[in-house]
Parts: C-alpha cells; structure tokens; sequence
C-alpha cells in the first residue's frame, strides 16, 4: 500500500510523492479504507516541514488521508545558499521559486499519490499556512485540481506582503525592479480573487488570522476575504476565525522536527477539523 518510496511508523505514512517529501496520517477506519484526501502546505516559519506540521495540525478527526507535503528549500530538500539568495532578492529568491516549484510540482505529486494510498475520488481538502497558503491559493487559482474545502492559516495572501515580512526580520531590503513587482502581482490573491470565487463549483474557504499575526497580513486576509465573500451567493462559504493570542508561528522555532501540539494550535485545530467535517467532499 505505501509503495517502494514509503515507510510506515505507526499511524504515519513517510514517503516520497514524484520527488516531494510527504508525511501522511491514515483517517481513523484504518490504512486501508479508502478514504478523501486532504493535503496541505507547512509554513516557511515554525512548523517548517512536513513532519512538524503534521504534529502541529494532525487533523485526527477529519474523516481522510491528511497527506502534508514538505516545502521547497527546507526539511528533506534544503538548498546550499538559499539562505543567501533569499536575502539577496527575496521575491525572485525565494517567495517566487518556492510558490512556483511547490505548485508545479503538485500535479504529478497528487498522481503519485493516488497510485501510493486508498484514495477515493472527487474533490480534496486543501491547508496551507504562512507560504504555504500562497501555494494553496495559486494552486485553487491557476491548476485544474477538484478542490472542496479549504482552510489558511495566517496566510500570505499578498506576495509583497510577505517579502516585507521577511526583510523587515532580516534587516534587508527588496528592490522593487519590473520583474519583481510582476512576480508580487502574480501571487497577489486580493487582486485575483476572482480566480478562486470563479472555480466551478466554489470551494468552502475558511482563513484562520491569528490576532498577533502581523497587522498587513492580517489585513490582506479580511481584503481577500471580503472580495470572495462579496463572489459567493453564499457567503457564508467563506469566513474569517480569528485565534486570540495566536502569533504567526503555530509551533515553538524552530519547529523543524514534530513537537507536542500547543494550546493555540489545538484551536486551529479544531476550527480546521471542523471546517472539513462540514465541507470536505466524501464522493467516492
């Protein structure tokens, strides 16, 4: 069942899906039921790998395979001098590469999973956290993938939102050049909201904004989600939680390797879980 690049551990699933590194949790029938499938994209921030995502936001009682893919440049695929290149030009170094390589990639992940667990049909559940929620909304914008339900965790929703982020933590700075203000306003999803509220059928979006998130993507957030509710006949398909106390990391740094899941994670926890109970398509 779990292929020749996969191991199991218990209840985990450690494998490898067309090159990208994946942490998967069975739904609670067991390994072997088919079952939805949910997949999700860990934050650049703590927890930053698939493992320590998986720990933070286990999702136990989702009735689905929670398969958590490891990002670009970080856990099992670190990168000599990424860090460096990061600093040197963060949007072409390193927000772009990521969201770009993490959504091309997906396709044949997605593929390769099929062919590795008990899957069933239709549409999936979709998480992403920090960058890696612009790779969930580029992936519910430009690729053709059935998506049911989706849940972002302190988003970066805009991507020059997160390249100020990241500069202002460095002590660096960003030239602003025509290649990258084009990248910025291809990942800026308040702009291009419409991609997302146009898919067919529209998938149940659920944004959890931590109230100590940084105040501009907090506000990026509400703007995005006021644009998606204002595109829904039904508006309560989309929502805005806000976690009191929650900063930007849902784990203590450096969050590489899994970790006891903390009080404030446990709630998102429970928002997410119960996101998908009500949204996350069963077709089989």
């Amino acid at each position: 069942m779990t292929g020749k690049d996969s191991t199991k551990d218990g209840a985990i699933v450690t494998g490898w899906a067309a090159d990208v590194p994946f942490t998967a949790l069975p739904p609670a029938g067991g390994a072997d039921e088919p079952a939805p499938l949910l997949v999700t994209w860990h934050m650049m921030d703590a927890p930053r790998s698939d493992a320590a995502f998986a720990a933070a936001l286990p999702l136990t009682d989702v009735p689905a395979w929670r398969v958590h893919f490891g990002m670009p440049l970080v856990g099992r695929r670190p990168v000599d001098g990424a860090y460096e290149a990061a600093v040197a030009d963060p949007m072409l170094g390193y927000v772009d590469p990521v969201v770009r390589q993490a959504t091309d990639e997906f396709p044949a992940a997605l593929d390769a999973l099929r062919a590795q667990l008990p899957l069933c049909g239709g549409p999936i559940g979709v998480v992403g956290g920090s960058l890696g929620g612009t790779v969930a909304l580029n992936i519910l914008a430009r690729l053709p993938v059935q998506v049911s339900a989706v849940v972002l965790i302190n988003p970066a929703v805009r991507a020059r939102t997160a390249v100020d982020v990241f500069t202002s933590s460095t002590g660096t700075s960003c030239f602003w050049h025509e290649q990258e203000q084009e990248a910025a306003a291809h990942l800026d999803f308040v702009t291009h909201a419409a991609l997302i509220s146009g898919r067919k059928p529209q998938p149940a979006v659920l944004v959890v904004s931590g109230e100590l998130d940084y105040p501009a993507s907090r506000a990026d957030a509400l703007d995005m989600v006021v644009a998606l509710q204002a595109a829904y006949p039904d508006a309560d398909r989309v929502r805005l939680s806000t976690v009191a106390g929650l900063e930007h990391p849902l784990a203590e740094r450096p969050g590489l390797e899994p970790a006891p899941q903390t009080p404030l994670a446990r709630v998102v926890d429970r928002m997410a879980t119960e996101w998908f109970q009500t949204h996350l398509s069963r077709a089989g």
